[in-house]
């Protein structure tokens, strides 16, 4: 293994009466079910990048809370083998989250991005795509 750069990776947990949102996303051909949020940005703090993700996937505003998880382990990126992931969560909260646009048919994958909300006692970890979502999935869950 040749890792060769760092990925900074923000995600946001927005959370609404025991229930979190998630996002079923199609990505070069790959169906993925994770949290919201994206790439860090060169010249672009982590607060920025999570609301500009929340911005540019949903179309809302979203406030930084608390800090929840950062991976402490290698990751290397699934989409390139040479990038280390190092991932940040955060509890976010919105005061537009009526503005969230759920699809009730997630199987149909029509769209490049479909948003769910999820009880968080009925989140099933392994149903997420990614290593470091599924951990997250279950700190969220306990």
């Amino acid at each position: 293994m040749d890792v060769k750069k760092f990925n900074i990776r923000v995600y946001g947990l927005l959370l609404d009466n025991s229930k979190v949102l998630l996002t079923h996303e199609l990505r070069g051909g790959m169906q993925m079910t994770k949290f919201p949020g994206g790439g860090l940005e060169k010249g672009e703090g982590i607060e920025a990048c999570l609301q500009r993700e929340f911005m540019e996937e949903l179309g809302i505003e979203v406030q930084l809370e608390k800090l929840f998880y950062v991976n402490e382990f290698l990751q290397i990126s699934a989409f390139n083998p040479e990038d280390q992931l190092i991932s940040i969560y955060y509890l976010v909260t919105s005061s537009m989250i009526d503005r969230i646009d759920e699809r009730d048919e997630l199987k149909k994958w029509e769209d490049d991005q479909i948003f769910e909300w999820v009880e968080i006692e009925k989140i099933e970890p392994e149903k997420f795509t990614f290593p470091i979502d599924k951990i997250v999935a279950g700190l969220l869950k306990n």
